[in-house]
Formats: structure tokens, C-alpha cells, sequence
């Protein structure tokens, strides 16, 4: 009988067709999907930060600081600090997803490896991660704006396409983020990352004070923040202002996002394999 039951079930699936495999699209969404629903299993604990961080920041710096500061480009010094506090939490919420999440799914609790075991390749998991950090920074974003929106502080319509700044963004640092894992053996070593540049990147990226006023030098290598680039746009956002500059800050994070994604899944590949 079970020979029978196995001998029609055959059949049948020959009567189907060959098995196609999922596409591309359907095997990043699919780890997108597992991230987020990992994510939202707390999500009031998980989105409480975003919220409340930017309360505090405009509140102590904005209000308390802002009094003893003048007119910043024509506007008060609390316009110009809740326009820079936007993105950088979505390159905090990026990095810390693609450095000690990543790793401990990587080294600790093993996902990586039952995902492969299934009809998933490295590179559409690592994609489909970058695509997560990339919607957390869209999220994280918008509760910052929200935030900032409370306070009165939002002066044009066109902020409301600044959460999408912080999707790039936190794609961008999501790349390098996964960039720096593929190095790293020990999980404390992640220290050094974050105190010798993500710190230093939110200090010289003009969100608490201008660049003009710094020495040649440290203009330059503020340039080479990426979190500045992400500044300058949402700032072009926040007031309504543009400029042909713009272009390259935009082209700036796509390569960088593109140049160090590609490093990253090459070395986590030859990771992961062996």
C-alpha cells in the first residue's frame, strides 16, 4: 500500500512539471521578511528608542545650547540641530544590526547556516539584510522627523521625503558595517569600529555645528563621512533648498553603499563556505 501511495504521489509531481526554483526577488524577500518578523516579535521595546532619543537630545542641546547660539545660516540654532538629528539614527540602528547582529547570527546562533541550506545563496541573504537595515533606517527616520514634527520645527512639506534618505542611509552603513564583520574574529572588537568612527563621524558631520568654521583639513576629511553626505541632503529636504552639489552627495552614497556591499558578501562568502 505505502508502495502504491508512493509510486501515484511520483506521478503526480511528474504531472507538475519540473520544481522552479524561487526567483531572485522572492529569495531577498524572504530574508527581508525573516528579519523583520524577528524584529516586530518586540517591536514597542525595539521602537521606543527612535522616539524618545531625539526627545531628549532636542530638549538638552537644542533648547539648553541654543540660547547661547546664534542664528545659524538665518535660522535658529534648534532648527539647524533638529535637521541634522534625522539620519544619524538610522546609521546607529544600521550598524549595530549589520555588526553585532550579524555576528551573532553568524558566529553564535548559526542562521546563516540553515539559510543556506536552503535555496539561498550568501549574496541574497546579505542583500536581503542590507535591504532590512536599509527599512529600519527609513523607520528610525521617521520617528526622528515625528519627533521633530512635535516640536514645531518642520518648516516645509519636502521633509516628509527625508525618511528616505534614511533608507539609503541605512543601507550605506549597512554595507560597511558587514564590511568591517567580515574582519572581525572577536565580537568586542567592534568597539574600535564604533569609538574610532561611527562617534567621531556624528561629531564632524555638521549635525551639531557647521563645517565652515573648521580648518581646511578637517573640511576635507569630514568629506569623506559618509554620514555627511546623508546631512546634506536631508537638510536640502528639511528647508527646501537645493543645489547642484546635491547630485554628488546622492552619487556618493550609492557607490559607497555598491563598492563596500560587494567587498563585504565577497569576504563573507569565503567566510561562510569554509
Amino acid at each position: 500500500m505505502n508502495r502504491t501511495h508512493t509510486i501515484n504521489s511520483a506521478h503526480k509531481m511528474a504531472d507538475l512539471g519540473p520544481v522552479r526554483p524561487p526567483s531572485f526577488f522572492q529569495r531577498i524577500f524572504s530574508v527581508w521578511l525573516r528579519h523583520v518578523r524577528v524584529y516586530t516579535k518586540h517591536l514597542i521595546s525595539n521602537g521606543f528608542p527612535p522616539f524618545v532619543e531625539p526627545l531628549m537630545f532636542l530638549a538638552g542641546i537644542g533648547l539648553g545650547l541654543g540660547s547661547y547660539v546664534g542664528l545659524i545660516d538665518g535660522k535658529p540654532y534648534i532648527l539647524f540641530l533638529a535637521s541634522g538629528i534625522i539620519v544619524p539614527s538610522a546609521m546607529f540602528t544600521a550598524t549595530y544590526e549589520c555588526t553585532f547582529g550579524s555576528f551573532i547570527r553568524l558566529e553564535f546562533d548559526k542562521v546563516y547556516d540553515g539559510m543556506i541550506s536552503a535555496s539561498l545563496t550568501v549574496k541574497d541573504m546579505f542583500i536581503g539584510e542590507i535591504l532590512f537595515a536599509g527599512t529600519k533606517g527609513f523607520f528610525f527616520s521617521g520617528a526622528v522627523l515625528t519627533v521633530v514634527a512635535g516640536f514645531g520645527l518642520v518648516e516645509s512639506g519636502m521633509a516628509v521625503f527625508t525618511p528616505f534618505i534614511g533608507f539609503i542611509t541605512g543601507m550605506m552603513f549597512a554595507a560597511l558595517a558587514l564590511f568591517v564583520t567580515s574582519f572581525v574574529q572577536n565580537i568586542n572588537h567592534f568597539n574600535f569600529f564604533f569609538t574610532g568612527l561611527i562617534t567621531p563621524m556624528f561629531f564632524f558631520s555638521g549635525i551639531v555645528f557647521p563645517l565652515d568654521n573648521l580648518p581646511e583639513f578637517a573640511r576635507w576629511i569630514a568629506a569623506v563621512f559618509p554620514l555627511m553626505h546623508a546631512v546634506r541632503l536631508v537638510r536640502a529636504f528639511f528647508f527646501n533648498s537645493f543645489d547642484p552639489g546635491l547630485f554628488f552627495n546622492l552619487a556618493y552614497m550609492i557607490i559607497f553603499t555598491f563598492l563596500f556591499g560587494s567587498m563585504a558578501i565577497k569576504r563573507l562568502t569565503r567566510r561562510i563556505v569554509n
